[in-house]
């Protein structure tokens, strides 16, 4: 089959499998974004990413290493923003969830689609193909992908802007063998646009194009397993799972087309009910969360990040709530408990917190105990 047509065909059937966006990229070696990678990742921008290291960036920059005799690599896309904006169900305090995770978990809606197209695309060339696909989950520089290919563009905020979808969008990648025709990159950039930057309430941010993972609210909130510095917890605001400050600003995402996809059409996940996220089991969490994105943060994570929020919100309904994880949680959810507590003040919280000091043995969750007292303290006096 003639080469157009072939590229013709991926394009084709990528479109009728029900992604937004299929651009072409050259298998070539990501040199200059292996360099990026690698510079953040030595600087410590992508430190508490253990997972992240040097051999993962240089693998993931060459094609060929990932799959010998790579020629072309297929970009790409999926828009999730639903097209209703949700209303919060709940009547008591609740937690902000990032737009990504509002509907069924991605990873295995575009791995069976990236999966059927290569076999679609084996079946009418008459051969099997040789690919492997990824989505966010594996070592390909997604980002620098799309660039090439002309599926977006770098945002200043660091995320792949596209003129449809604005950075609404899902990215994977599927790594062939099949000689494919390049598409351009795009021309289009960010001008003199900063929004996103000046946007970020942790100051994430270090520069244009460079974002210092430790502080960015998405990290704190889903892969960062420890507890939160406590600098930056009143910065976190009500936000339980992920972020998009940088994303809600951003001039592009404001005139973005809304997702035809019925699994990202979802919200029940928009806003979540933080004391009954207090209140819940490790088998509740892994039945309600299944099939979502948000089981990443694990139990514990979730119950420490609604404690973070329930703190900032300042709302005294959840004092009772609070004080039974303080005294029976985890000792990560416990000392962010007594934060929060700390936050919210009030002679009921005084009391548990005392009480808590009196029979608590971690270390950690005692220094947390004796800084909201002295917290409360300080404010009181």
């Amino acid at each position: 089959m003639h080469q157009q047509a072939v590229t013709d065909l991926v394009k084709q059937s990528a479109t009728t499998l029900g992604f937004d966006l299929v651009r072409i990229a050259s298998a070539e070696r990501f040199e200059s974004d292996e360099e990026t990678a690698l510079k953040r990742l030595r600087t410590g921008l992508m430190d508490g990413l253990p997972w992240y290291t040097e051999s993962r960036v240089r693998r993931g920059s060459n094609p060929d290493e990932l799959l010998p005799g790579a020629k072309s690599i297929i970009s790409l896309g999926m828009s999730y923003m639903p097209p209703d904006q949700p209303q919060k169900v709940s009547t008591g305090p609740s937690g902000r969830v990032a737009v990504y995770a509002w509907g069924d978990d991605y990873h295995r809606i575009l791995k069976r689609r990236m999966k059927a197209l290569v076999e679609d695309v084996s079946a009418k060339e008459g051969q099997t193909l040789r690919s492997r696909w990824y989505v966010d989950d594996g070592p390909m520089l997604d980002r620098a992908v799309a660039q090439r290919a002309g599926t977006g563009w770098f945002g200043k905020n660091t995320n792949i802007l596209t003129g449809q979808f604005g950075s609404w969008v899902f990215l994977a990648q599927v790594i062939t063998d099949l000689e494919l025709i390049p598409d351009p990159p795009l021309k289009k950039t960010c001008g003199t646009c900063t929004r996103c930057l000046a946007s970020c309430p942790t100051n994430a941010f270090t520069g244009p194009y460079e974002l210092d993972n430790t502080r960015c609210i998405s990290y704190l909130t889903i892969e960062h397993r420890g507890p939160i510095p406590r600098e930056l917890r009143p910065l976190m605001q009500d936000w339980v799972f992920g972020c998009d400050i940088c994303q809600d600003v951003c001039p592009v995402n404001l005139k973005a087309a809304p997702t035809e996809e019925p699994a990202f059409q979802k919200s029940d996940s928009a806003f979540l009910d933080l004391l009954w996220i207090l209140d819940m089991t490790e088998e509740e969490f892994r039945e309600h969360f299944r099939n979502s994105p948000i089981k990443r943060a694990k139990r514990v994570g979730l119950q420490r990040n609604a404690c973070i929020a329930l703190g900032n919100i300042g709302d005294e309904r959840a004092v009772a709530a609070l004080a039974h994880a303080l005294l029976s949680g985890e000792p990560l959810v416990r000392g962010h408990a007594a934060w929060a507590l700390g936050r919210i003040g009030g002679q009921p919280g005084y009391s548990t917190l005392c009480h808590a000091l009196q029979t608590e043995n971690d270390p950690a969750v005692v220094q947390e105990i004796q800084f909201a007292l002295q917290d409360l303290a300080s404010r009181s006096g």
